[in-house]
């Protein structure tokens, strides 16, 4: 059996990544005002970046449009026996409902969607995890519980320099009574039952990154081989700093730089920043 591997732009997977596992990636969009852009293909992170400091108001996002989602199905099914398509949380997006649908209405291949309960490279790791697995014949089921497996052990934590991205957005969750609170300080946030909700309440930058770390270590000082990303909000510099001192202190951990680009971007800001890990 030939099996496809299909993820959503808000996985941010490198390029070069995606050709070298065969990855297909479905864009969400990003909207200003009247124009609407397929993330990672019409606009990168840096132009998004750049673009929004243009306007007044913040953008919206949607999530792949349905006849596009069959489209990419469809033309696969020439290919490929089964794809496993595997999602940013159903709780903050529609995008892994859409591919569950979609298993109904294309024919010559079946579909398997998985929900991530996360998103951004913490997502990637489930792909390349997936496209690993089928380069060594493992077969959809095997594949499937593989992923259910990793995510015993899937972590992430972020941080965010506004929040009211978050609350105008609607993606902040189980927070009501902080919201007043919160907003003076930066919260470390994290995904619970697929819902993005606050995890502590921190004062200052600084002692959130730290208390990141902390959670990081409780992991990493056990040894065991891991992947972890450290994902930005157009702070690219100071990311590969942290990449650079946490690779000194855990030589057994691979670690990816990532970004937050157009989609989560907008609801989370510029500044913000993210650690998260899987056990390899």
């Amino acid at each position: 059996m030939k099996i496809a591997v299909v993820t959503d732009s808000t996985a941010y997977i490198p390029q070069e990544l995606r050709d070298k596992h065969d990855i297909h990636m479905i864009p969400l969009n990003v909207i200003f005002g009247s124009e609407s852009y397929r993330e990672e293909i019409e606009m990168d992170w840096k132009t998004y970046y750049e673009e929004i400091k243009k306007h007044k108001d913040l953008p919206t996002t949607s999530q792949p449009a349905f006849g596009e989602l069959i489209a990419l199905y469809e033309k696969l099914s020439e290919t490929f026996d089964a794809v496993i398509s595997i999602h940013l949380s159903s709780g903050i997006s529609g995008t892994y409902n859409s591919a569950a649908s979609a298993n109904e209405l294309v024919d010559g291949i079946d579909i398997y969607p998985f929900d991530t309960e996360t998103s951004c490279m913490a997502q990637g790791f489930y792909v390349l995890a997936a496209a690993e697995k089928i380069q060594g014949g493992a077969s959809v089921e095997e594949v499937l519980a593989h992923l259910n497996d990793l995510k015993k052990s899937q972590r992430a934590y972020f941080m965010v320099d506004d929040l009211t991205h978050l609350q105008r957005g609607g993606r902040l969750n189980g927070a009501q009574a902080f919201i007043g609170s919160l907003l003076k300080v930066k919260p470390i946030l994290h995904f619970d039952n697929k819902l993005i909700v606050p995890f502590e309440k921190i004062r200052t930058r600084k002692k959130a990154i730290s208390r990141i770390f902390e959670l990081f270590d409780q992991d990493a000082s056990r040894g065991v081989p891991m992947r972890a990303t450290l994902i930005h909000g157009n702070r690219e510099e100071e990311v590969e700093e942290l990449i650079a001192h946490l690779s000194e202190k855990y030589p057994h951990v691979e670690f990816y730089k990532s970004y937050f680009g157009a989609v989560i971007g907008t609801h989370l800001g510029e500044g913000s920043l993210a650690l998260g890990w899987v056990m390899r």
